[in-house]
């Protein structure tokens, strides 16, 4: 069988999926249809919204389906009638086993870290916080448990020191989709050779996870490590965002966000969150263990904006901190 002859499924939703399906459909692969979440309202007109995916798939007239339930009758019908001998699911839902064990060769899944590390939600935000120096993509077989199945490939990609989830995103994108035209052509080729995650780890305790994050998980402790702070604030930029409150005595307290930030070699025996700026050109925060710059940050009503603009038009008070 060639890749003309294979009857592909995909599953996904946002951006980081239409990597993966705009190489397959570039390089020649026959993707018999395209499943995406239903559309929904978004923004202050409740407008409706497509998925990336279903804007992809729109552009090339690719079959879609948007099944609000995966075990309703109607959409299995429609899914069978497409007669995959594949499916692949990259950042899509957890799927039924009635849908993931349909085709003849089953359905993989891309995941955005090297598995077992990582399974969940989240992966390339908890790689950043928790301070890991690569991360990576992985393909690998649906089963019963999430993110537990049989590896196929892997590949590995460096996290610099000062690079946050935006950029780690979009390098993981390109290389997964490069990843998964791979694992199609060995899946072709019969050169499949998965690997059970549990001969990849002796305890279950070694395994960090990759959990939901909500808003609260973004609230930046100033008496935590410089290291900590300045890894979450990159962990969640430029989404969700690191967030903290600006307290100016008898003011309600301001939601601010911070984007970026850098570690500077200065300490100071002020209060953490207290604030050291000059107003013009820096602001500095107390720490933990030291001093961190913040280089982007955002005000409420306002964008997000360099601090050297930002303070050209907002005066932070004497005795203003984070808190």
């Amino acid at each position: 069988m060639n890749k003309k002859d294979l009857r592909i499924v995909f599953m996904g939703t946002p951006d980081f999926a239409v990597g993966s399906l705009k190489a397959l459909v570039e390089n020649g692969y026959n993707i018999a249809g395209v499943i995406t979440m239903p559309d929904k309202p978004s923004g202050r007109g409740h407008k409706i919204q497509y998925s990336a995916v279903k804007k992809y798939a729109l552009e090339r007239n690719l079959p879609l389906l948007q099944p609000e339930k995966l075990k309703d009758e109607s959409f299995l019908d429609q899914l069978k009638a497409w007669n995959a001998d594949l499916q692949i699911v990259v950042a899509f839902r957890m799927l039924p086993e009635v849908v993931w064990d349909m085709p003849r060769l089953g359905t993989f899944n891309l995941h955005g870290s090297l598995l077992p590390q990582y399974r969940g939600a989240a992966p390339i935000n908890w790689a950043i916080i928790n301070g890991e120096k690569e991360t990576g993509v992985t393909t690998f077989f649906l089963t019963h448990e999430i993110d537990t199945g049989k590896i196929i490939l892997q590949e590995k990609l460096a996290i610099g020191e000062n690079d946050n989830v935006g950029k780690v995103y979009d390098e993981l994108m390109h290389m997964g989709a490069g990843l998964v035209c791979r694992t199609v052509d060995m899946i072709i080729d019969g050169q499949i050779d998965a690997v059970p995650q549990e001969q990849l780890f002796a305890d279950e305790k070694e395994l960090k996870a990759a959990p939901k994050i909500f808003k609260e998980t973004c609230r930046i402790d100033w008496n935590k490590s410089v290291q900590d702070i300045h890894n979450l604030i990159r962990g969640m930029s430029p989404y969700p965002a690191a967030w903290t409150e600006l307290c100016v005595d008898e003011k309600e307290n301001q939601t601010v966000k911070i984007y970026a930030s850098s570690i500077i070699s200065e300490t100071s025996d002020l209060p953490e969150g207290s604030i050291i700026t000059d107003n013009k050109s820096y602001l500095h925060i107390v720490c933990g263990n030291g001093v961190i710059s913040i280089s982007e940050i955002q005000f409420a009503g306002k964008r997000a904006m360099k601090t050297e603009e930002v303070l050209r038009g907002y005066k932070i008070e004497d005795g203003a901190r984070f808190v």
